[in-house]
């Protein structure tokens, strides 16, 4: 990737604080994501990644600092302007609608992207074209010849896939990834990874995971989150070496 490209700074998180009662959450977190980086957060349960996150898509607002999205404050925007202005985010807990086909889900994710117009008169489901853009994201994402199974016939992993899908059919620039691995065994961990390392030159990841394979298979920088302050930032081999992050996180099998 051009080095002009990946110095573009999509998301800069600055001074983040959030607290809730006298349970400090969120302290003074500075954080940037890059394009073509994946940037993964790590932290024990409880160190309140989930907390910055919900923060950094306008879920929650912070009680003090800023967050820009490629230059512009959106610190007060709601989380559907972010979602506009190219901010995508998948769930720890997988939220498709079961009952709706794959093909089905990608179709309604669609529906509400940048480059969709349709009368609230008519069936989506029915949109020829739609349908098309609909596939090409089942196939980047894996799952090309299981289009017509309702999300809820599908096995754990291929949900994760499908929820990468319906992110990555609102266009977004960067992605926040929580917990994409989780309940995974193995082989679908396996795969997953696979799929995120193939997409690092289109996007940026900020990437919260628990799976530290694939965390250092994947991440260009980690950065490591306990008690809501952010103890240490680096590459793969300065988090595996740093006392602080062995003594909180990682333990001596980091070596």
């Amino acid at each position: 990737m051009d080095s002009a490209v990946m110095e573009e700074v999509l998301l800069d998180v600055r001074g983040l604080r959030k607290s809730f009662g006298a349970v400090a959450a969120t302290q003074d977190v500075d954080l940037t994501v890059r394009a073509g980086e994946i940037h993964a957060l790590i932290g024990p349960n409880g160190a309140g990644k989930s907390t910055l996150i919900t923060q950094i898509c306008g879920e929650i607002r912070p009680d003090a600092g800023q967050i820009h999205l490629a230059g512009r404050d959106v610190t007060a925007m709601p989380a559907y302007e972010r979602a506009r202005r190219g901010l995508g985010r998948s769930f720890q807990i997988t939220q498709l609608c079961l009952e709706y086909t794959a093909i089905e889900n990608v179709m309604l994710s669609l529906t509400v992207g940048p480059r969709t117009i349709f009368s609230i008169w008519s069936d989506p489901r029915r949109d020829a074209k739609l349908a098309g853009r609909a596939q090409s994201w089942l196939e980047r994402v894996g799952l090309a010849d299981r289009a017509d199974v309702p999300a809820a016939d599908m096995a754990h992993g291929e949900r994760r896939q499908l929820e990468l899908a319906v992110a990555l059919a609102r266009e977004p620039r960067l992605l926040l990834l929580d917990e994409p691995m989780a309940g995974m065994g193995p082989e679908e961990s396996a795969r997953m990874t696979r799929l995120l390392a193939g997409m690092r030159e289109r996007y940026g990841i900020l990437l919260v995971e628990h799976d530290m394979d694939a965390v250092f298979a994947l991440a260009d920088r980690i950065s490591v989150l306990v008690y809501g302050k952010l103890i240490f930032t680096g590459n793969c081999d300065e988090v595996r070496q740093h006392p602080e992050v062995r003594s909180a996180y990682l333990g001596d099998a980091a070596c």
